[in-house]
């Protein structure tokens, strides 16, 4: 039986389970960032000049690392929401679980914004804005999630390969306050800078999806047939599909889609 045109609109507008899984394992990344670059960086040092210089600065900055991942311990610390939660008693040492996503967000946010006021200045403190940019979105703090993108994108570098999950971040949050020409600069700056893997091809197809929003449907349509071509095996190329596929059964003239290029952007087999 064909779904109804009510279906198919709930399906265009709603979030991807894909996207919010992706999102999560981002977390884990972002949180061992900061200890593996700041390791390298270290071990790496040569010459009795730069090993003084780095010794002392990179005191700071291993010691803010290390207290960056004491903070993110809460992400880590359980959540319980069933009514037996309060009568569970922690081990020795160990904090009790928290009773809600909710308590564990704003403990987070708590423990982010000291850390960062501590260590301002540290590459810690720049990378630490983006779980708490995560956390005040999940909040619904969007202008807080905005402006903790914005400085990790003021302050970290050109070349940092979290900038696109920055961008994406900033994008979710002014697309929640309705602000859909910012979202979708925020998504084209993200296409600019994508980094591979997960985020390959995303800001296109969340500028495509803000387009849906706008009731610009044929406008999203000509992005999301261009997707798989340019972004061949990719999440997005699949979550372009099955988009294209949605838009299609409501009615929408599908333009023809360009062909797959002949091979990855690297090169590689």
């Amino acid at each position: 039986m064909a779904k109804s045109e009510k279906m198919i609109q709930r399906e265009l507008k709603q979030p991807d389970a894909f996207q919010r899984v992706g999102a999560e394992a981002r977390d884990w990344l972002i949180a061992r960032q900061t200890l593996v670059v700041i390791a390298v960086g270290v071990v790496l040092v040569g010459g009795l000049a730069a090993a003084l210089i780095s010794y002392f600065s990179g005191r700071n900055e291993t010691a803010a690392a290390k207290e960056l991942g004491k903070a993110l311990e809460i992400l880590e610390r359980p959540v319980v929401t069933t009514p037996d939660a309060a009568q569970l008693t922690p081990e020795e040492g160990e904090e009790p679980p928290f009773k809600s996503t909710q308590e564990q967000d704003q403990a987070l946010v708590k423990a982010l914004t000291d850390f960062r006021t501590a260590r301002k200045g540290t590459k810690s403190a720049t990378t630490a804005a983006l779980p708490l940019g995560k956390a005040e979105y999940r909040l619904g703090d969007q202008d807080a999630a905005v402006a903790a993108y914005s400085e990790y994108l003021k302050d970290s570098a050109q070349n940092d390969p979290m900038r696109a999950a920055a961008l994406e971040g900033q994008g979710y949050a002014y697309e929640a306050q309705q602000k859909y020409d910012q979202a979708i600069a925020s998504f084209d700056e993200m296409s600019k800078v994508d980094s591979g893997g997960y985020l390959e091809g995303m800001g296109q197809y969340h500028h495509a999806r803000i387009l849906i929003v706008q009731g610009k449907k044929d406008d999203a349509a000509a992005i999301l047939v261009k997707i798989p071509a340019e972004h061949a095996g990719t999440a997005a190329a699949r979550l372009a599909t099955e988009r294209t596929a949605l838009l299609a059964a409501e009615g929408v003239k599908i333009p023809e889609a360009p062909k797959p290029s002949a091979g990855p952007k690297d090169g590689g087999a």
